[in-house]
This record gives C-alpha cells, sequence and structure tokens, in this order.
C-alpha cells in the first residue's frame, strides 16, 4: 500500500539521480531487481517448479511504462511515491511468521486522464484474474461508485500482491481505489455505500464518529481497498489520513477496534515518528479493516506512520523501523539486508527509501509490523540538514 502526500500528490520533492549505473535501465528491470533482491533477502527463494515469483507479475501490469529507460522520467506524476515511481515495495514482519514482500503498482500510469487511468487499471487486473484464477465481481459490485464518467481524486486504481515464504501459500491480490472519484466532499458518501454493500453498513456510524470526527480538512478519507484471490480472512478496508494530528489522537481511532489492542499506538507512532508533539508536515493515517467475522467492527487496525518526514535521512528511519521491531520480537535483521537490496548508496545520503512504517493490530492475530519502500527509480531526496523540529 502506498501513501504519498494527500495534499500535494504531484510535488517532485527529489531533485538529486537515483542511484543506478545507466539510465538506460528500463523500469522494469529496475523493479525485477529489486524484487528478486528483497524476496532474497526475506529467505523467499524463487518457485522450484520454474514459474518464477509471482510478484513479477505485477510488473507486467504497468505495460509500456515497464519498457520506458529510468532516464527519460516516469511515465506521468503518479501518485504511488515522492519521485512518481509507479511502484512500491514492502516487508510486512510477524512475530510467528516469516517476513512477506508486497510489491504495488499503479497499472494505468501510461494514462493522461483519471478515466483512462481506470480503464487501464481494471483491463489490467482482469488479465492478472485471469492467470491467477481468481474474481474481481468486488470491484464491478462499486465501480459506480469508484469509477465514473467523470473521475476526481489522486489516482484511479492500484494493484499490489504478497508474497511469502512458503511454496504453497496462497497468493493474495489487493485493490486500492479513491473514494473522492465524485470530489472530495463526497467521500464519506462513496465510503459509507460501499461499505453496504460489503455487508459492513452498520459499521458506519462508529466509524464516522471516531475516525472522522473532526471533519473532511483534518481527517480525510483517502483510500478504499479490497482483498481479492486467495485470503485466509478477506477484508474491505477504509483509510483515513489525520493532518495535524497527535500521537493519542491516533490510539484513540484505534479504539475502535475491540479486545484493548489501542494501547500499542501512541508509543509506536512517538518511537517512529520521533515523538514531534503534533504531526505536522506529512499526517498519519489510520486503516480499519473489515471481514465476515464481524459485520459491525473492525477486526483490525493500522497505523501508518510517514517516517520519511520526520527524519533527516534513511539511518534514522532505519533505527527507528529497527526499534519497534525489535520490542515486539520480530526480525529487525532483515531491514538492513532489505536496504542493501533496494539501493546502492548509503541510508545517511537520502531521505525517503523508508517511506512509511506501520503497526498492524487484529482481533485475531499478534501484532505486525509493516515498513514501506520506496524503489527511487527516477530521484533520491537529499538528506535534511537538521532533524525536523519538534512542535507542539
Amino acid at each position: 500500500m502506498a501513501l504519498s502526500n494527500p495534499r500535494h500528490p504531484h510535488t517532485v520533492v527529489g531533485d538529486t539521480p537515483s542511484a543506478r549505473t545507466d539510465p538506460r535501465t528500463t523500469l522494469g528491470e529496475h523493479l525485477r531487481g529489486q524484487v528478486r533482491r528483497l524476496c532474497e533477502s526475506a529467505g523467499i527463494a524463487d518457485p522450484p517448479d520454474g514459474s518464477g515469483l509471482p510478484l513479477l507479475d505485477l510488473i507486467g501490469l504497468l505495460g509500456p511504462a515497464a519498457l520506458r529507460p529510468l532516464g527519460a522520467g516516469p511515465p506521468s506524476p503518479s501518485f504511488v511515491c515522492d519521485d512518481h515511481s509507479p511502484a512500491e515495495l514492502s516487508l510486512a514482519f510477524g512475530g510467528a511468521t516469516p517476513v512477506a514482500v508486497r510489491l504495488l503498482v499503479e497499472p494505468g500510469c501510461t494514462a493522461t486522464t483519471l478515466e483512462e487511468n481506470g480503464r487501464l487499471g481494471r483491463r489490467a487486473l482482469a488479465a492478472l484474474a485471469t492467470r491467477r484464477g481468481f474474481s474481481t465481481e468486488p470491484v464491478r459490485r462499486v465501480e459506480d461508485l469508484f469509477f465514473p464518467p467523470v473521475m476526481q481524486g489522486s489516482f484511479a486504481l492500484w494493484c499490489a500482491m504478497e508474497q511469502r515464504r512458503e511454496p504453497r501459500a496462497p497468493v493474495g491480490v489487493k485493490v486500492y481505489v479513491d473514494p473522492r472519484a465524485h470530489g472530495r466532499e463526497r467521500s464519506a458518501q462513496v465510503a459509507e455505500e460501499a461499505l453496504a454493500r460489503f455487508g459492513f453498513g452498520r459499521a458506519w456510524p462508529a466509524f464516522r464518529e471516531r475516525a472522522t470526527r473532526r471533519g473532511p480538512g483534518r481527517d480525510e478519507i483517502l483510500f478504499f481497498a479490497l482483498d481479492l484471490g486467495d485470503w485466509h480472512t478477506p477484508r474491505i478496508k477504509v483509510y483515513v489520513a489525520h493532518h495535524d494530528v497527535t500521537a493519542s489522537e491516533a490510539q484513540d481511532v484505534a479504539r475502535l477496534l475491540p479486545g484493548g489492542e489501542a494501547r500499542r499506538v501512541r508509543d509506536f507512532c512517538r518511537t517512529v515518528g520521533g515523538d514531534p508533539g503534533r504531526f505536522t508536515h506529512r499526517p498519519l493515517v489510520s486503516c480499519l479493516s473489515y471481514t465476515g467475522r464481524d459485520s459491525e467492527h473492525p477486526g483490525g487496525h493500522t497505523v501508518h506512520v510517514p517516517v520519511r518526514d520526520y527524519v533527516p535521512h534513511d539511518g534514522v528511519a532505519r533505527d527507528r523501523a529497527t526499534a519497534v521491531l525489535r520490542r515486539l520480537g520480530m526480525d529487525a535483521g532483515v531491514v538492513d539486508r532489505a536496504l542493501a537490496a533496494m539501493t546502492s548508496r548509503r541510508p545517511a545520503d537520502g531521505v525517503g527509501l523508508i517511506a512509511y512504517v506501520s503497526l498492524v493490530q487484529s482481533t485475531w492475530q499478534p501484532p505486525r509490523v509493516n515498513v514501506y519502500l520506496s524503489p527511487e527509480a527516477y530521484t533520491v531526496r537529499p538528506p535534511r540538514t537538521v532533524e525536523p523540529g519538534r512542535e507542539g
């Protein structure tokens, strides 16, 4: 899942060439190399039957963009990453499970309009569904909500996949769409109706009261996500960006999750964000997930901390990520191997390679941590000379 700046999604923030050897390298080659090396760093080997890593299927969804040389620049002002890379990688850590690798792409990134972006995205998703043998019916169920004839918002459709270490582990696909497709002022109506169509209409009043209580200017509904394919427990998810929020206020949103799991959220936000008081730069993001286990209450909550906006460079982001992993008894050593798999530059030479660190909690699993990584296909954001100031 990618989470760029929802207020300024098309601002280029990097001004240093990406760490690469040849600008003639294509985007597809760049991403394939990162996927293979990242999987190797997590102990995930190519399937013995020679079929290849399923994650590589997603790179094919990029179409002509995958064949575009990096030296030509990004195919469009993509909302996925700060340098407009139309892809993002991440690591999913669990206390009792091996590390998983995820890849997210924007299939319609070569489009010039959101409408065309949505058409290309759905066409690519249908091709992937045919190849992988899953149904896209959940997306068709809400097409009118997220793909109107004239679209607004920041993106049309993203597609993600998770790769686990076990050879026979299910390969789950995720689709992200924009509740602001009919305009920012109607995003709450769209999200409410979408939840109702999947049987979670009774969940909306508590969601509205707890997750968006400060109003759309400060609690902004950002994404709606669907799990497709082979998932143990498929989810419907709603993401909210909390502008100018404190760690305590973020923890209050987590109280929607039954069972008292909210208690970890405040300390997690302060550790990853450097305890700034109020998160006045890039906002924290909450994700509430709903499953067939409970039609009224969320079964999961995630808080995403945009660590790249609260550190001087990736060395500090790395230290904060490993600190929370160790605290939860997870394999922090994977992070260093992952950074080496992603780029040849030193962590202290840029900021943004580690984009987000998130805490995932649910009513049926131990806590998990996700670390989101930018491909830095086009630019590297230079390090800051001073650490972002603490405010509030």
